[in-house]
């Protein structure tokens, strides 16, 4: 059995900068890809997290600069939060007071579920699976944090 990290402040252990390695399987068509990057969760105007990624992806052959924000905010106890996307939109809750959690957003017909594990102060993981008419994928992402 996994042993998973309980984290009490989520905020305050996610608050830095994360070396990002991200793979991207596509179930379907068997096609694989590759992100490279950083994660930088940094202060967001009236509290919370801004969650700023950046890098390169690489699918099918054609590497690319790749971004994505999101919105930490605080949750109800200090090792949850409400996950947003950029402009504010619900994502999903994520509770690590566990060190793990599963969290579920549809999108349109299909499904994202959202696996978050935390091994220790400077490693946590996320794998997506992501189901339905139009995509049948498998994103794996491990955060290891910078000095």
């Amino acid at each position: 059995m996994d042993e998973f990290w309980p984290v009490a402040d989520l905020l305050a252990h996610l608050a830095g900068r994360w070396r990002a390695e991200r793979s991207v399987r596509d179930l379907a068509s068997g096609d694989t890809g590759h992100f490279t990057g950083e994660t930088v969760f940094g202060p967001l105007d009236g509290g919370g997290l801004l969650h700023t990624e950046s890098g390169t992806f690489t699918w099918q052959g054609v590497t690319r600069p790749a971004t994505r924000t999101l919105r930490f905010l605080p949750g109800a106890t200090p090792g949850r939060a409400d996950v947003r996307f950029a402009d504010g939109r619900p994502f999903h809750a994520l509770d690590l007071t566990s060190g793990r959690h599963v969290a579920d957003h549809p999108c349109a017909a299909d499904l994202y579920r959202g696996e978050f594990t935390v091994r220790d102060a400077g490693h946590w993981r996320t794998v997506w699976r992501v189901g339905g008419p139009a995509k049948d994928l498998v994103l794996v992402t491990d955060y290891v944090r910078e000095p």
